[in-house]
């Protein structure tokens, strides 16, 4: 399988960097300096695992163009690349279906520690053992990876699948943000814990009757999250 990263932004010398560092990892680097031709380069390429955006961009910029992947591609990892720190720049890229985001300035470290475990998530893994998990009213399929609602496919990130997966595992418990990290993300994940709870608001609009007054997914207040009652 092909190891192949786009990378959207439209500094060089940033992307420079960047190519450099994934190349030496061993990934096969497609650049790209605009949202449209990121687009463009990702039908071109359809093999293309992870996604790196810059979100200040010339033209549609990086939350559009997640958008745009996520309109067609659950399965594609994405990293949102973003020069300030505000939160709402996080919060915005993760609610738009990314799966992470990186702020600028990043070591190569973390940024190459970012793009293997979402590339391992993302179909750089291997494959599972084939079975269903039921709990009324969901169907998760750990074969070909999808999760069916009363029936009807509820489209999920490989992130959100992941999530999901655990909480069925593990009806009932709950479950820490730090064990949900290392659990979904993996023990070697630099990131924050923000990330896992705007992840499960994002799942939560996409299986629970009312995400405001949610019945699946339920808060551990101070501690986490657990699945059922």
């Amino acid at each position: 399988m092909a190891r192949r990263v786009l990378v959207l932004e439209d500094e060089s010398s940033i992307r420079g960097f960047i190519v450099i560092n994934l190349t030496r990892a061993g990934y096969e680097v497609i650049e790209s300096e605009t949202g449209e031709e990121a687009l463009e380069k990702l039908k071109e390429n359809p093999d293309i695992r992870v996604a790196l955006l810059d979100i200040m961009l010339p033209g549609i910029d990086g939350f559009e163009v997640c958008r745009r992947i996520r309109a067609t591609n659950t399965r594609i990892g994405i990293i949102m690349l973003t020069a300030r720190s505000q939160e709402m720049d996080k919060v915005t890229g993760l609610m738009t279906g990314a799966d992470d985001y990186v702020t600028k300035p990043f070591s190569p470290a973390e940024l190459t520690a970012r793009v293997d475990a979402l590339f391992r998530r993302a179909g750089g893994a291997a494959p599972e053992q084939v079975g269903e998990i039921f709990q009324e009213p969901f169907l998760l399929n750990t074969r070909n990876r999808t999760l069916a609602k009363n029936g009807q496919r509820v489209k999920l990130t490989q992130v959100e699948y992941s999530i999901m997966k655990m909480f069925m595992e593990n009806p009932g418990k709950a479950l820490s943000r730090e064990e949900i990290l290392d659990m979904v993300w993996g023990r070697d994940y630099f990131g924050e814990l923000k990330i896992v709870d705007v992840n499960i608001r994002r799942l939560r609009l996409k299986i629970e009757d009312n995400a405001q007054n949610p019945t699946y997914i339920n808060t551990v207040w101070g501690y986490g999250y657990k699945w059922g009652f």
